[in-house]
């Protein structure tokens, strides 16, 4: 059996290396052989011949083949790409289409000049094939470019890149020629922004090219020409164009593609190319789009669309529906967006968000909500306050900013005792500044400061929480200190104002005896306390 073996060696090693053409005839003969080993061994002599006719019946037998033969032809394509090149340009249907499929399954990219100059001799149907296997290779060589590169490869595919474009361009040039939008696309995969022939069609609406080209950057799916649309977005002369184009499309790929690109801020370059654009496919196919869109998306999609020119009645509609239906970074921002819409539906939809179960919804909310004049939102932004939540609270405390404990304390005197209850409880709750000042009050060297300092723990009863400092102004050198001292210590429950009350039953005042004594018989009777703001 091996000198058998080594015996069939020898002849197809003959066969491979002869000249005479009776070899060829006997090689495709081996390729009908009952063997699969004599058919490989056949194929294999064959294509190492390099020949004409032996390429030809090859590339003829392409569309019955066996796959393990598609995989020989494979590594040892180079040799096929004069037999490739002989069948486009002959006249036999059957060599003409395996010739186009062998193409892109094998990746020859060098047979694209020769099916760009076909193009404009062939009838309608070969023209077809020709052109979606320029487009197929196309794509397939972007991928290789794109992709960190295999080095077993010999080939660097940024020089086939150059190129196939050159070539591309010349046939982009001679448009009227074959008219195929395919070329024009495939141009587009490849070709960079800056682009000669590129901008000379995108510049010029008499160009033969120029509705083609604007149909391909519109409508493609390929990650090469959504690429090179979105590229654009950097460039300061931006075509028109390339602006109607980032209006026009509303494909979840490329819409999301947009959105990555432009990020969370989208920088000055897109602002003023976005300061362009007046109206926005996608802004009417939310279900399609925007719900497909993930968090980060979603945010960038409001800013996009808020600093876009769309119709404002568009824009609001869209915000309405990410505020209501969005993911939650579509949501806050929608909720920041809704700022520059008023008008009654506005406002309803502001007051709603107030519900949103996400805080920081509802703290971007409420930074524009007073301002807004909706009858009735102090006592829901007050009700807010105790939510918590960071976000909400500094969002209250900065919408009610006039509700400060100093500029309480400044207007105390002049309030009747109503005001003064309901504005101190609503500052107690928004002014987290309201314990330590009130605490430097009773602390103060002035007699007015320290007996206005007892009134207002009283009013807004924060007694307990400052009872040691108030404990201490049961030892002033003023009587009237000491009693409103004792009879605000009623509101007290601790151990040590009970203590401190006792004591004070032995005050060389007789009317600051008397007090404490009150205030004792008052915490030993359980009294009603509100909890609850009056309305405000």
């Amino acid at each position: 059996m091996r000198g058998a073996s080594e015996g069939l060696a020898t002849t197809f090693r003959v066969l491979t290396n002869t000249a005479s053409r009776a070899a060829g005839r006997v090689l495709l003969a081996a390729l009908d052989s009952p063997h699969e080993s004599i058919q490989d061994r056949a194929l294999i002599a064959l294509l190492a011949r390099r020949s004409r006719s032996g390429g030809r019946q090859i590339l003829l037998r392409l569309h019955t083949m066996p796959e393990r033969w598609i995989e020989i032809i494979r590594q040892h394509h180079v040799r096929m790409t004069r037999a490739l090149r002989d069948a486009v340009l002959g006249n036999d249907r059957q060599l003409f289409l395996n010739a186009c499929r062998a193409a892109v399954w094998f990746r020859e990219y060098d047979l694209i000049p020769t099916l760009l100059s076909a193009l404009g001799d062939l009838d309608r149907n070969s023209a077809d094939v020709v052109a979606e296997t320029i487009l197929e290779l196309t794509d397939q060589l972007y991928a290789e470019v794109t992709c960190p590169r295999d080095e077993q490869q010999r080939r660097d595919p940024q020089l086939v890149q150059q190129h196939i474009v050159s070539s591309l361009e010349t046939s982009v040039a001679q448009f009227v020629r074959h008219r195929r939008r395919e070329v024009v696309e495939a141009f587009a995969l490849l070709a960079r922004r800056d682009n000669g022939t590129l901008k000379q069609v995108l510049h010029d609406p008499h160009h033969a090219a120029f509705v083609a080209m604007v149909d391909a950057l519109a409508n493609s799916t390929r990650a090469g020409v959504m690429r090179l649309v979105l590229s654009f977005l950097n460039d300061p002369h931006i075509p028109s164009a390339i602006v109607s184009v980032l209006g026009k499309r509303a494909d979840p790929k490329f819409v999301a593609l947009l959105l990555r690109k432009t990020g969370h801020e989208p920088s000055t370059a897109v602002k003023r190319v976005f300061k362009r654009i007046r109206s926005i496919a996608w802004l009417s196919r939310p279900e399609e789009v925007l719900d497909q869109l993930d968090d980060d998306a979603q945010h960038g999609a409001v800013r996009l669309v808020m600093l876009s020119s769309v119709p404002r009645q568009e824009a609001f509609l869209f915000v309405k529906y990410l505020l209501v239906r969005g993911k939650p970074g579509g949501r806050r921002e929608a909720a920041v967006a809704l700022a520059e819409f008023s008008g009654a539906e506005a406002n309803h939809l502001a007051m709603s968000a107030l519900d949103d179960p996400d805080p920081q919804v509802q703290a971007n909310v409420l930074a524009h909500l007073r301002r807004r004049g909706i009858p009735g939102v102090l006592p829901r932004l007050v009700k807010m306050a105790d939510i918590p939540h960071d976000a909400v609270r500094n969002a209250v405390r900065d919408a009610l900013e006039e509700f400060t404990f100093r500029r309480y304390l400044g207007a105390f005197d002049m309030l009747d005792d109503d005001v003064r209850r309901s504005t101190g409880m609503l500052v107690k709750k928004i002014d987290p500044h309201t314990l330590p000042l009130l605490r430097e009050e009773l602390e103060s060297a002035m007699r007015t400061r320290r007996l206005r300092g007892l009134a207002i723990a009283r009013m807004i009863e924060v007694v307990q929480q400052l009872d040691d400092a108030i404990i201490g102004l049961l030892g002033d050198e003023d009587a009237l200190v000491r009693m409103e001292a004792a009879e605000a210590l009623a509101q007290s429950s601790s151990r040590a104002s009970r203590f401190a009350l006792e004591r004070a039953l032995r005050d060389s005042s007789v009317t600051v005896q008397a007090t404490a004594r009150k205030s004792l018989n008052q915490r030993s009777t359980p009294r009603s306390r509100s909890d609850t703001l009056p309305n405000v």
